[in-house]
């Protein structure tokens, strides 16, 4: 196999072993509020949206030291740990108490930090201007695979079920845990790119290559500079003026991202006018919100699209079918849904309460979500080659503090100021998009003159 089909190899790997994971971590926030609803256990005192706060509080914070732990393990041992973190948040809600559960909390929000780090990073060294956006997308639409099958698993456990008991909660998370255990040790099957290895360097890991690359151009300087060198890095590189530009569009994905994987399902659990089967709803809703995703991820990155017509058009789409879904939410679910008991809520929005334009909210919530997601990776993969850690570190840094801000605020806010709220950041970080989009075409006409010359 050539480098090429080595890369390829490894961005597929890379997905599969997101795709595992997720499907555990993605259904677990997709279904935790409403699992803590059903609680028997009146020791246990915990909110969902909280831990969920703790967690991309915790994320952004780390996210400033996330790039030093890449660089001293290596990004293939940084995974790997961090899934663990991740399977251990899962295995608590077999047993929960409320103490662990936000302990649990902000240790995955330490992993998550080190995990999308070290993913950018493996994803930037396996790719080339021209293989990005195509990469970018195969991972997500392979991560976004994570949706469609743990909500499918969730809608055949809890069919028909008005009260999720002791039994179904714990059945459904030991699965979700073995699945989580899976997707880390995939992590390992990643191995060295290298132009023209030889037959024993073939199945040298990217760990070593990582550690012997960093060994030879760097061989007089510590683990502790190395690391210092990496928090620099990324401190410098948030006040750079393209991450200023992004960091209104990445704002907004942390935003929505809070919006599609734990409060929309809550609201459609909490209809009652959708029927007894409106806690399996959930499961349907994250499957449609999959769907989308992986469609956006297939179109506008595995056919490598934007590369033709550039990403604005790619952004622009994703703010359309945002508002879109976002109108008929406000007026297919009630205002209150966010913040209703167990019992759910018998408020009606402004039309009659519809299935059908819940589900289709979900697709369009996923493929919007998808169309802002694979462009931002494309376009800080290519901005930021060089310097791909400190890069997506910073990425998540603004993408998960966002994300803890809006998780903090849907304990207390109606629907419709959360609507309001995503309407205003959608649009400016559109426009800031358009601009450092603009902006990175530009440096790409310069270098072609350059080298013309």
């Amino acid at each position: 196999m050539g480098p090429e089909g080595k890369r390829l190899l490894n961005i597929v790997i890379l997905g599969f072993g997101f795709m595992f994971m997720f499907t555990a971590f993605q259904t677990c926030g997709n279904i935790e509020q409403t699992v803590i609803k059903s609680f028997n256990n009146t020791d246990f005192h915990g909110s969902g949206y909280t831990s969920m706060a703790i967690i991309y509080g915790v994320f952004s914070a780390s996210n400033l030291i996330a790039p030093s732990v890449v660089t001293v393990i290596g990004p293939q041992l940084s995974m790997f740990f961090s899934g663990l973190l991740y399977s251990g948040y899962i295995a608590m809600f077999i047993y929960p108490y409320t103490w662990s559960f936000y302990t649990a909390s902000v240790l995955v929000g330490i992993g998550a930090a080190v995990l999308w780090t070290a993913q950018g990073n493996v994803l930037a060294i396996n790719s080339t201007d021209d293989t990005i956006g195509r990469n970018s997308g195969i991972f997500w639409a392979l991560l976004q695979f994570s949706l469609f099958f743990g909500n499918l698993y969730i809608y055949c456990a809890w069919h028909g079920h008005d009260h999720i008991t002791d039994k179904d909660r714990e059945t459904v998370f030991i699965s979700l845990t073995v699945i989580s255990l899976v997707g880390c040790f995939l992590f390992f099957l990643i191995r060295k790119p290298g132009p023209e290895a030889a037959p024993e360097d073939v199945t040298e890991s990217l760990l070593q290559a990582e550690s012997t690359e960093s060994t030879a151009s760097s061989s007089h300087q510590s683990i502790g500079s190395q690391a210092l060198d990496a928090f620099v890095k990324a401190c410098k590189m948030f006040v750079t003026k393209e991450m200023l530009l992004l960091s209104f569009c990445i704002g907004y994905t942390g935003l929505e991202l809070t919006f599609y994987s734990g409060v929309y399902g809550t609201c459609i659990g909490a209809m009652t006018s959708f029927g007894h089967d409106a806690k399996s709803l959930i499961g349907i809703s994250g499957i449609c919100i999959g769907v989308g995703e992986i469609l956006g991820g297939g179109v506008f990155g595995m056919m490598n699209k934007c590369s033709r017509f550039g990403r604005n058009p790619v952004v622009l789409l994703g703010l359309v079918t945002h508002y879109i879904a976002f109108y008929l939410i406000f007026l297919n679910i009630s205002s209150d849904a966010p913040l209703a008991p167990e019992e759910g809520t018998d408020l009606q929005a402004y039309i009659t309460p519809s299935v059908g334009v819940a589900l289709l909210c979900s697709f369009l919530l996923g493929l919007g979500d998808s169309c802002f997601n694979t462009q931002l990776l494309s376009i800080i993969g290519y901005t930021f080659r060089d310097n791909s850690a400190p890069a997506f570190a910073v990425f998540k840094f603004i993408q998960s503090i966002m994300a803890a801000l809006a998780f903090f605020y849907s304990n207390y806010l109606l629907l419709h100021w959360q609507l309001l709220i995503l309407v205003v950041f959608g649009f400016l970080g559109t426009i800031t998009f358009f601009l450092a989009e603009w902006r990175a075409e530009s440096r790409r006409r310069e270098t072609d003159y350059d080298s013309i010359g």
